[in-house]
C-alpha cells in the first residue's frame, strides 16, 4: 500500500474518523484490568490503537477521535505524548471519554450510542464522510480506496467485509452482496448450516470482485463503517445502541448501503488466545503482519532507549524490544518487551514479556533484595512458557510458570490462566522459587 502520509487530497479533508474505545475488555482480563482495552499493549512496543490511528494518518487522515470510558488514563497518557500535528495543521487525535451531563446521566450503551452522544461535537466539524472504527484489530488498510468506492458507487453507508471460512462465520456478522456489490442481507453469527449455504459468496461475485478464495466462503462484517454526514444523522435519531445488533439490518433495507471487500491480513484481537496468537505469529520469518512495511509506518510513541544489550543469550525467532538486557538466557518464540531484564540461566518460550514503564533505581533493587523480593524483571534460572507477563512485573530466580496439567481457567491471587495460557498481571510479584 503506497503511503498517503502528510497529503490531504479533496476527499481526505472530507472524512471525520472516529475510533471506538471497546467496553469493558471482559474476555481480555487481566490485560484490561487496569487499562482500556485500546490501551494493551502489542508486538513489544505498541500499543492496540496505533493501529487504526497509523492507518488513518496514512490514509491521509487527520482528524481522529477515540470514544472511550473504561479505564482511559493509560490510554489517555499514550495518544496524548504520541499523536501531535504541526500547530499549523487541522490534524488531531483526541480521546473523547464518556460523561455524565445535566442532559445525559447514561454511560455508552453501545457503539452507536457512543456516537449519538458525540454526535453534536462531530457536527461541529466540516466533513461529508464519519468513518467508524474499531480499536483492538491488527490489520493495514487504505481507507482512501475505501472513501473511494464509497464515492464511486454513491453508496449512503460503506461497510469493511472480508471473506471467512465456514467456522468463522458463525461468530460474526455475514452479509450478501448482489452483482453491484451493494449489501441484500445481514445476519448476526448464523450457526445452521441452510442459514450459512444461503449466505455463500456466489462465484459471480467472486470473479467480479476478485475474492481469492477457494471453497465455501463469506463476506464478514470488519466492524469498519463510513456514513455519509446526513445519513448518520437520520440513524441515530433513535434510541438503538448498536451498529452491527440495531443499525445496520435496519439500514440495508432502506439504504445504498454497500460492501467494501478487503482481502489482507486482519485479526480481531478480542480474547487473550487471539492476542496471544497475534503477537507470536510476528516472530515467525513471514510474519502474516508485516511491522517492517514502511511505505506505511505503524506510529507510536518515541521513547528515546538505548538499544537492547544482549549478554550471551541464545535466540531464535523472537521480538527484543528496544532498551533491554538479555544475560545468558535462552529467548525462542517469544517476544520481549521495552526495558526487559533477564536473568542468566532463564528460559523463556513461546511467551510475551509486555516489559516495564521504567527502569528500578539500584537503591530500590537493593532495597527489594533484602526484603526478598524480586528486582523488576525476569530473574535467573527460571523457566517460562505459554505465558504473557504484564508491565513491570517482578519474577524472581527459580521460578517455573507453565500451564501445563492446569484447567483452561483459573483465577489465582498472584495470576491468572485464560484460554490455556498463564498471564502474570501487571506490577505482579512471584516470588524466587516459586511454582505455577
Amino acid at each position: 500500500m503506497a503511503s498517503h502520509t502528510g497529503r490531504q487530497s479533496s476527499n481526505t479533508s472530507k472524512v471525520l474518523c472516529v475510533i471506538m474505545g471497546g467496553g469493558q475488555g471482559t474476555r481480555l482480563f487481566p490485560l484490561t484490568k487496569d487499562r482500556a482495552k485500546p490501551a494493551v499493549p502489542l508486538a513489544g512496543k505498541y500499543r492496540l490503537v496505533d493501529i487504526p490511528i497509523s492507518n488513518c494518518i496514512n490514509s491521509g487522515f487527520h482528524r481522529i477521535y477515540v470514544l472511550t470510558q473504561f479505564n482511559s488514563t493509560s490510554l489517555h497518557g499514550h495518544i496524548s505524548r504520541t499523536y501531535k500535528f504541526d500547530h499549523f495543521s487541522s490534524g488531531f487525535v483526541e480521546i473523547l471519554a464518556a460523561q455524565q451531563t445535566f442532559n445525559n446521566t447514561s454511560w455508552y450503551e453501545g457503539t452507536a450510542d457512543a456516537v449519538r452522544k458525540n454526535l453534536m461535537h462531530f457536527l461541529n466539524h466540516d466533513f461529508d464522510q464519519l468513518l467508524i472504527l474499531s480499536g483492538d484489530q491488527l490489520y493495514r488498510m487504505n481507507f482512501e480506496q475505501v472513501i473511494a468506492q464509497h464515492l464511486a458507487t454513491e453508496a449512503e453507508i460503506t461497510i469493511a467485509t472480508i471473506p471467512v471460512g465456514r467456522n468463522d462465520a458463525k461468530a460474526l456478522g455475514i452479509m450478501q452482496i448482489d452483482d453491484t456489490n451493494r449489501i441484500t442481507r445481514f445476519v448476526e453469527k448464523p450457526k445452521e448450516d441452510a442459514a450459512l449455504d444461503s449466505l455463500k459468496i456466489s462465484d459471480t461475485a467472486k470473479k467480479n470482485f476478485n475474492i481469492q478464495t477457494e471453497g465455501d466462503s463469506f463476506l464478514a462484517s470488519m466492524g469498519i463503517y463510513v456514513f455519509n454526514r446526513k445519513v448518520i444523522c437520520e440513524l441515530l435519531d433513535n434510541p438503538l445502541s448498536d451498529f452491527g445488533k440495531h443499525i445496520i439490518p435496519h439500514a440495508i433495507t432502506t439504504r445504498r448501503v454497500f460492501s467494501y471487500v478487503y482481502q489482507g491480513y486482519w485479526e480481531d484481537i478480542g480474547t487473550i488466545r487471539s492476542f496471544f496468537e497475534a503477537n507470536l505469529d510476528l516472530v515467525s520469518e513471514l510474519p502474516r503482519f508485516n511491522f517492517f512495511d514502511m511505505s506505511a509506518p505503524i506510529f507510536s510513541r518515541p521513547r528515546y532507549l538505548p538499544g537492547s544489550k544482549i549478554n550471551g543469550a541464545q535466540i531464535d525467532h523472537a521480538v527484543i524490544s528496544d532498551g533491554c538486557i538479555i544475560n545468558r538466557a535462552k529467548i525462542s518464540t517469544t517476544i520481549v518487551g521495552l526495558r526487559t531484564i533477564v536473568g542468566s540461566g532463564t528460559d523463556l518460550h513461546r511467551t510475551i514479556v509486555i516489559g516495564s514503564d521504567f527502569y528500578e533505581s539500584l537503591e530500590s533493587v537493593q532495597r527489594n533484595e533484602a526484603e526478598g523480593i524480586p528486582r523488576i524483571g525476569i530473574g535467573e534460572n527460571t523457566h517460562i512458557e505459554n505465558a504473557i507477563i504484564d508491565k513491570n512485573a517482578r519474577i524472581g530466580n527459580n521460578v517455573t510458570i507453565s500451564p501445563a496439567g492446569k484447567p483452561e481457567n483459573v483465577d489465582h491471587e498472584k495470576y491468572f490462566i485464560r484460554d490455556g495460557i498463564v498471564v502474570i498481571p501487571k506490577d505482579a510479584i512471584i516470588p524466587h522459587g516459586m511454582v505455577i
